[in-house]
This record gives C-alpha cells, structure tokens and sequence, in this order.
C-alpha cells in the first residue's frame, strides 16, 4: 500500500541526542567525562513534545545516529541507553520512530559483536521503509568508514544496497531518500577527508552509485552543525544536534516536506518548533 504515491508528506528527522557528550565536552574528556546526561534527558524531552503538538502529525521522526555518547564496552552506556528510551516512550504512538546508527552506537571501528548488541537494542543497522510511494534507505556509514573488523558485514550491505536501488527502479517510485550518521561531505564534494566525512574514493563512489538511482537527497548528522551541498543534483544534508552543540546553531530537529516534485527542508530550533510549530510556507506545501 505505501509504495503508492499520496500525495505530499513530511518527517521530522533529529540527530544526536548523544546522551553525555555535554559534560564530557564541557570538562574536555570526550573517554570518561559522560557521567551525566541531565541536560540531554531535558532537551530529548522538548524535542518529543515539539514533535507531539505538530497539527498534522510528521510521517515518522527519525535519528541519524549517536543515540548516546558511551562508546561500546564503556561504563556509563547502558543507563544512557535506558534513559533515552524512556524518553522516546512518550512519543506519539502514531509517529513512528526510525534510528540510524552512529560511531558512538557500534564503535569507530564496528565488529559483529557491536553492531548486534545495537541490532537488539534499536533494531536493524541497514534497512529500508516505504511511505506513500517514497523509498527510504537507512545505512549504517560506518561500514564506509572503517569495516576493518567486519568485511563482510560491509559486503552484505553492499550487495543489499544494490538490490533495494533495482528495487526502485523497477518500482519507479517518486523518490529515494538515504538516511545515514556520517555525511558524504559537509559542503563541497571534493573536500578534504576528516573525522566529520567520508573518505574520498569511497565518497566518489557512493555519490556516483546515488547519482546514478536518481536518488535525491542523503541527510545524516554527526558534525553537531547545520552543513550540506550538492553533487550533481545529489542534496547531502547535514543536521545539527538535538544535544551538544560544536557550533553556533540551537539545539533542534529538521521538518522534511516531501511533494511531487521536490524534497524541502527546514531547520528550527527546538523552542521554536514547541512554541509556534511549522511555519505556513511548508504546511501550504502539504496541502496541495
């Protein structure tokens, strides 16, 4: 039924809620300094009750990853975890929710091992959704990053990928959207690999695969800032954090409205989106 196309929708997507990288960050301990995550637990809260007052309700929320900031083995992690999901509970049973893994969820260098502890815990680490005649992708981009401990792991996904994008393009469907924790890139195609993006050659090849499905836009998270640009009509959008801010942007979720003919997106601060919800110019989108 929902590969059928509707008519326009919209989703909220969020990214890193990072359950204690604010005192971590603050006290300049990235290993050990997560100790407390009140400061999140608030912002989560305010995030689920922006997204609950929404008239109408978004499609679905999703989170790009970084869940929580304890990295896999570490000692603070699964009270992190606990206390996330007891926020997300109060999620309008109606908006689905749909998570994205992140470095901080299955390790910088993932094994089988972490990513099935993640498997059971939020579910699959690759998967695909449709609603109302649009494909969703989601990816777990670690594997981009470093699979070194888990080859093929990276291979399965690829193979799978594969297979969703002929999917697609037997389908027809209106349009493809990815959803992954690390950007291709932050603005420009070309730049420099670092820590906040892909490395180049598997950048070029991922790009030119998306490209070349007619995929549309990739939004990720993991900069903890508002970034993005375009590869040949290929959008790369990248989402600050529900939680610790590494720039000047305001903790808040993204609204996604999905029409006929084109994917728009806006940011808004989590105040801004409790106290005077979806501005006219999108909700006009949805109506037509």
């Amino acid at each position: 039924d929902e590969n059928q196309w509707k008519g326009p929708f919209y989703f909220i997507q969020g990214a890193d809620p990072q359950f204690g990288l604010i005192k971590a960050w603050a006290v300049g301990d990235t290993n050990n300094g997560d100790d407390e995550w009140g400061e999140e637990i608030k912002l989560a809260e305010q995030a689920v009750q922006a997204i609950n007052k929404l008239n109408p309700k978004p499609k679905f929320f999703v989170l790009c990853g970084d869940l929580i900031h304890g990295m896999p083995g570490t000692q603070w992690r699964k009270d992190q975890e606990q206390d996330l999901k007891n926020v997300l509970k109060n999620t309008d049973q109606d908006i689905p929710l749909v998570f994205v893994s992140g470095n901080h969820d299955i390790g910088n260098t993932p094994t089988r091992e972490t990513i099935g502890n993640y498997c059971k815990n939020w579910g699959d680490d690759y998967f695909s959704f449709w609603v109302g005649g649009v494909l969703f992708l989601v990816l777990n981009s670690q594997l981009y990053f470093d699979s070194s401990k888990c080859p093929e792991l990276k291979q399965a996904q690829d193979v799978w990928l594969n297979e969703q994008l002929a999917v697609a393009e037997k389908h027809k469907c209106k349009h493809i959207i990815v959803f992954q924790h690390i950007p291709l890139f932050l603005r420009k195609p070309d730049e420099d690999h670092d820590y906040f993006n892909l490395e180049k050659s598997v950048r070029q090849e991922i790009m030119e695969k998306f490209h070349k499905a007619g995929i549309k836009a990739v939004f990720s998270g993991h900069y903890h800032r508002n970034a993005g640009g375009f590869y040949r009509g290929l959008e790369m959008v990248v989402s600050s954090a529900i939680g610790c801010q590494l720039g000047e942007d305001t903790h808040g979720l993204r609204v996604v409205v999905v029409t006929d003919e084109k994917i728009v997106h806006r940011y808004y601060s989590l105040d801004e989106l409790g106290s005077q919800g979806i501005e006219k110019e999108l909700l006009d989108m949805l109506e037509n």
